[in-house]
């Protein structure tokens, strides 16, 4: 069940951001209608994914589904900053994919809290999407956020969404728990997207075999994770193949829900396997100089998991001071003053001074 709408989703949910653009709509919009014949009845998209055609492909997959299914979409507040704006985005919307309404509707991306500010303002995206709830071409509005699961915590407070789309997977999930645990207990809806790391973990399987149990892959591991988590209603997948698909099902109909136990296990297990990785805890979070460690510290870990080059993280960094687990942060690298305090606190014993200098000189060659 999605929080406290009503609506009985499938533990796996079909997000389209990564459809094979070689192929023609109808060929993807086959696929989707596959995922609705084996069971996936939540679809994920928004304006922009796959070159701003993932919305036309729903809509050609809508016209003929073999059962029922609830659609999700996005706006972001930065670009409808109005009340006018975001009718108009969401009327956009269902004429694109041919459909009455809306089920979720996603504040989409918010990064840091202006931007949650800014589609709360009086006259702004909000106020627009309660117009679009009370024409009934909305169902549910809900929010899609890549902050910290702290920063998560005062949204949810404010009680003026029905659910939260987060950035969740197997190898990070101690950065965002707080807010899932907080969701999951107010009665929130909550998806979990990247459940795969953005395709990291499939690529990187022999680094991470520590993940598996048994037979199972990595990969297998880390769905499993998503899918029998209590705490998470949906599992997001941007499938590409009908393999993926059965694979994903087959593993939602094996999965029994993992307890608070098992999950703490899971934790533990990752800390040890990734003893030189930031396991996301936070206890580092008191900088003097308002420097967000425990982030830049999730940042650093695709050094030491993925064993990215210097060249990409200089590049990554620069969009994830846009898009990621930096954007919106105060502080730099720079500012370090070396008190400390943070490496005294740190239950890894993690050479962070070392790592923010690091990143301070991968910040000048931005």
């Amino acid at each position: 069940m999605y929080g406290k709408t009503g609506k009985l989703v499938s533990a796996v949910g079909f997000g389209g951001m990564r459809f094979d653009e070689t192929k023609s709509h109808k060929e993807n919009a086959e696929l989707v209608r596959y995922a609705n014949k084996m069971g996936i009845n939540y679809f994920d998209t928004a304006p922009g994914y796959c070159n701003d055609t993932s919305e036309e492909i729903f809509g050609e997959a809508f016209k003929d589904m073999p059962g029922e299914y609830y659609v999700s979409t996005k706006g972001m507040p930065t670009t409808f900053d109005t009340a006018e704006k975001a009718i108009e985005a969401v009327k956009k919307s269902i004429n694109r994919m041919g459909i009455k309404k809306i089920n979720f509707y996603h504040i989409w991306c918010i990064r840091q809290m202006e931007h949650y500010n800014l589609a709360m303002k009086p006259g702004g995206q909000y106020d627009g999407l309660l117009q679009c709830k009370k024409e009934g071409l909305i169902d549910h509005i809900v929010l899609s956020s890549h902050q910290s699961g702290n920063e998560v915590l005062e949204i949810l407070d404010h009680g003026k969404i029905e659910g939260v789309l987060l950035g969740v997977n197997i190898l990070n999930f101690p950065y965002r728990w707080k807010g899932v645990e907080k969701a999951h207990s107010m009665g929130y809806g909550v998806v979990a997207m990247n459940p795969l790391s953005g395709g990291a973990i499939p690529q990187h399987e022999e680094e991470l075999k520590f993940l598996s149990e048994g037979d199972e892959t990595p990969t297998e591991a880390a769905l499993r994770f998503t899918i029998a988590s209590p705490q998470i209603t949906v599992a997001l997948n941007g499938f590409t193949t009908k393999e993926h698909i059965d694979m994903a099902c087959r593993i939602a109909d094996e999965s029994k829900p993992y307890t608070n136990e098992r999950i703490s296990q899971i934790s533990e297990k990752i800390g040890s396997a990734m003893n030189e990785a930031c396991t996301g805890c936070g206890y580092c979070d008191m900088c003097p100089q308002d420097i967000a460690i425990p982030n830049f510290m999730q940042f650093y870990n695709e050094k030491h998991v993925f064993h990215k080059s210097e060249d990409n993280m200089v590049e990554m960094l620069r969009s994830t001071y846009d898009w990621g687990v930096l954007a919106g942060k105060k502080g730099t690298a720079e500012k370090c003053i070396e008190c400390g305090i943070c490496e005294n606190e740190c239950t890894q014993h993690l050479p962070i001074i070392s790592r923010l200098k690091e990143i301070s000189s991968w910040d000048k060659q931005i």
